[in-house]
C-alpha cells in the first residue's frame, strides 16, 4: 500500500482514517480533499474491482497530480470542485444516499505549504496569494491591502485567536499606506515588528497567516456547508471521517456530529417526550490524535484531530 502513496506527501493519521472509514472492497468512497492523493492511494489499495473512489479538490494542481498518478484506474475519478459542492457532484453521478464513506482532511497540504509561489508560508519569500484555487477569488495580498482595520482585527481574532489582533491590524493599515503588502516575507516582517512578545518555538506571524488563509478561502463557511451534505450523500452505516488541524474546525465537526447524534428533542413540558427526532449520525469512538512516532516523522501532524461518525 505504501508504495502507492506519493513520496512528497505524508498523509496524516492514515491508518486511523482507513480504520474509521471501515472500507469494503465493493464500496463507494469520497476523498473530498484530495490534496496529493496520499489517503486516496491507500483507499484504492483496499478497494476491489467493483469499488470506486471519487476525489474532489479545488486546487488545479491537485487535478494535475491525480491525472499523473491515477490515470488508467477505472475505479477512480477526480473532480475539481470545493467540497461544499459535494451533494451536487454526487447527485450528478446518481450516487446520492449510496456513498459508504467520506473523508475530509481539512487544512493545507504539505506541497501547498512548501511552494513559495502559493504564498501560504512565511518560511520562504513568495507572492502573498494563499488561495486554494489560485485561478479565482481574492488573493491574500488583495485582502490585506483592501480590508479595513476593523475587519482585519476581527479576522485575526476569530480565525487566528491572535492576542494582539488590534495592534497588528493598526500597524498593517499604516504600513500599506506607505507600500502595498505583496509578499509573504513583507507581511511576516511587519507582523514580527508589531507583536511585543514571542511564543516559544512559534513565529509571531503564524496565527496571522493562518487567519488570513482561512478568511481568503472561506474555509469555515465551506465546512459549515459541506457537513450537512455529507449526511445526505451517505448511505446507511456510511462513515464520515474528518481530520482537523485547527481548533475552530474541530469544534465545528465535533458540534455537528453531536447535534446529529442527539437529534431534535421535544420540549420538556410536553406530556410525552418520546424518542428524539432527526437523529442522523452516531459518533464512533473518541477523538484520535497522532502518536509521538508520527509527529516525530511529520511535525505538521502535531495538531491533527480525527473524528468518526456513522449514518444511522
Amino acid at each position: 500500500m505504501n508504495a502507492l502513496i506519493p513520496s512528497l506527501h505524508r498523509p496524516v493519521l492514515l491508518a486511523e482514517a482507513l480504520a474509521g472509514l471501515a472500507i469494503r472492497p465493493d464500496g463507494h468512497y469520497i476523498d473530498a480533499t484530495f490534496g496529493r492523493g496520499g489517503h486516496a492511494a491507500a483507499i484504492l489499495a483496499l478497494l476491489g474491482p467493483t469499488g470506486s473512489l471519487l476525489a474532489l479538490d479545488r486546487d488545479p494542481s491537485a487535478g494535475e497530480w491525480a491525472k499523473e498518478k491515477f490515470t488508467g484506474d477505472n475505479r477512480f475519478q477526480f473532480i475539481q470542485a470545493c467540497f461544499s459542492r459535494l451533494a451536487e457532484v454526487v447527485t450528478k453521478r446518481d450516487l446520492l444516499g449510496r456513498i459508504d464513506g467520506v473523508l475530509l482532511d481539512l487544512g493545507v497540504s504539505s506541497p501547498q505549504l512548501d511552494d513559495p509561489a502559493r504564498g501560504f508560508s512565511f518560511s520562504r519569500d513568495g507572492a502573498l496569494d494563499m488561495r486554494m484555487d489560485p485561478t479565482s477569488g481574492q488573493s491574500a495580498a488583495d485582502w490585506v491591502n483592501q480590508a479595513d482595520e476593523a475587519e482585519i482585527a476581527r479576522v485575526l481574532m476569530e480565525f487566528g485567536e491572535e492576542r494582539f489582533h488590534r495592534r497588528i491590524a493598526r500597524i498593517l493599515v499604516a504600513a500599506r499606506q506607505q507600500t502595498p503588502i505583496v509578499s509573504t516575507a513583507q507581511l511576516a516582517q511587519i507582523v514580527a515588528g508589531a507583536v511585543p512578545t514571542r511564543e516559544p518555538g512559534k513565529h509571531p506571524a503564524t496565527r496571522v497567516f493562518q487567519a488570513i488563509r482561512i478568511a481568503v478561502n472561506e474555509e469555515l463557511d465551506e465546512l459549515s456547508e459541506a457537513l450537512p451534505q455529507v449526511v445526505r450523500v451517505l448511505g446507511s452505516r456510511g462513515r464520515l471521517v474528518a481530520i482537523s488541524f485547527h481548533s475552530l474546525e474541530d469544534r465545528m465537526v465535533k458540534r455537528f456530529m453531536r447535534e446529529q447524534a442527539r437529534g431534535r428533542e421535544l420540549p420538556l413540558d410536553l406530556p410525552v417526550r418520546g424518542v428524539p427526532e432527526g437523529i442522523s449520525l452516531r459518533v464512533i469512538g473518541r477523538a484520535v490524535r497522532p502518536h509521538e512516532a508520527e509527529i516525530a516523522t511529520n511535525p505538521r501532524a502535531r495538531s491533527a484531530v480525527l473524528r468518526v461518525a456513522e449514518k444511522v
